[in-house]
């Protein structure tokens, strides 16, 4: 049996690879224009997932996630879809920063207008 599927369980991936451009609260509360604390709330209601890419650095958001300083649609609705299977916002990094068969990442589907995709792909981890 292959174990290519997926090598790496998602809560262990290292998020430092997958992701190169990393913005922590503040940069992202600059960028939409919100506070630190609002940014906070949208992380905690999954319209944004953060994580601590690497020891001795803050919690922070893909940098990805934005298109100019707009949330990438389709982002908070798949974070929602995942969110309630269970994962964790390491997790759903991992998840949508991971070169799948969709083809491609799903954060790059997103940003390219192919969220329903994502969505279901998304939908159908949970079986």
């Amino acid at each position: 049996m292959s174990s290519d599927a997926n090598p790496v369980p998602l809560a262990d991936a290292d998020l430092d690879a997958l992701v190169d451009d990393w913005l922590d609260w503040d940069q992202v509360g600059e960028l939409l224009g919100v506070t630190p604390a609002k940014v906070r709330t949208m992380v905690k209601d999954h319209e944004l997932a953060q994580a601590v890419p690497r020891p001795g650095t803050p919690p922070s958001v893909p940098a990805l996630f934005f298109d100019g300083a707009e949330i990438v649609k389709g982002l908070p609705g798949l974070l929602t879809v995942m969110h309630d299977n269970n994962f964790t916002d390491r997790e759903c990094i991992a998840w949508i920063f991971t070169d799948d068969d969709l083809p491609g990442r799903p954060i790059d589907a997103l940003r390219e207008n192919r969220g329903s995709e994502v969505k279901r792909r998304a939908q159908s981890l949970a079986f």
